[in-house]
């Protein structure tokens, strides 16, 4: 399978990891040749029929590069990427249950901060090919008949991928939104999983709000006196959610965090996350 046309896709197959694993081993880069023996167990291959087999590694993930009949592990940025200078896509979804599988997602909202503001949103209700149980049409107001008209999660992802692009992914508990989302791409994109990184503000709150009674997203909202209504639908909810992480990113800076690695850190070093306190 060749790779999908989004470069923030990436491939979760045995070979691709097992070829990451060893080029990160010995400092990013060996040769075809190597990497055939040790990824496909292949014994003394010819160069160029290791270069072929190779290539077709290459073409699926664009972590990995071929120099002449050397593979190199393209090195990401994304560590040293400075929060004034990155986009942050704060998303939130709705979905039939509590987990994925086998629960599916049937509503997703985003909106997109750059330079402390919102300037863009997506929105989309998804059709999740199966009933909307009662409790949760009950919880989100959305019925089976507005997802009826929907459009399937394959014909949304790649509006949405477009939407993200290289952005920082930020969702209150991420863990939660993240198998979702990655679940849902693994059956359009089989093998494949997005790449972009990940914030969490449960993790945040927690760390840069000690005192505040717990870190429910409503609770959060009025301690920032941030406007939530709708409650549980997707497009209120990641809006409310971009908000709070707007005074975040303040208070972030304001300890002298300034980059995503150092964000990302601080944000899970030691955390502990009551199991109520992660729902929205």
């Amino acid at each position: 399978m060749l790779m999908p046309p989004y470069p923030n896709l990436v491939s979760e197959s045995l070979l691709i990891n097992s070829t990451i694993d060893l080029l990160a081993s010995l400092g990013g880069r060996a040769s075809a040749v190597r990497v055939v023996e040790y990824v496909m167990r292949i014994r003394k291959p010819d160069a160029g029929f290791a270069k072929l087999l190779v290539g077709d590694l290459i073409d699926r993930d664009p972590r990995l590069r071929l120099d002449d009949e050397t593979v190199e592990l393209v090195e990401s940025d994304q560590a040293t990427l400075r929060l004034d200078d990155a986009g942050f896509v704060v998303f939130d979804l709705e979905t039939t249950g509590a987990k994925a599988p086998p629960c599916r997602i049937i509503e997703i909202g985003a909106y997109l901060v750059k330079n402390g503001a919102i300037v863009d949103e997506f929105h989309s209700l998804v059709d999740p090919g199966e009933s909307v149980p009662p409790f949760i049409s009950g919880l989100t107001g959305i019925s089976n008949e507005m997802v009826r008209s929907a459009p399937p999660f394959g014909e949304v992802v790649p509006r949405f991928l477009d939407f993200v692009g290289d952005s920082v992914l930020v969702a209150h508990n991420a863990q939660f939104d993240m198998a979702f989302l990655n679940y849902e791409i693994g059956k359009v994109y089989e093998d494949y999983r997005i790449a972009n990184p990940s914030l969490c503000t449960v993790h945040l709150s927690r760390k840069l709000l000690p005192l505040v009674e717990n870190h429910k997203l409503k609770t959060l909202a009025e301690h920032f006196s941030v406007e939530l209504i709708n409650h549980h639908r997707a497009g209120p909810d990641a809006k409310a959610t971009a908000e709070i992480f707007v005074h975040l990113l303040r208070d972030l800076r304001g300890l002298g965090i300034n980059d995503l690695a150092a964000a990302h850190r601080f944000s899970t070093k030691k955390h502990y996350v009551k199991r109520n306190e992660a729902a929205a």
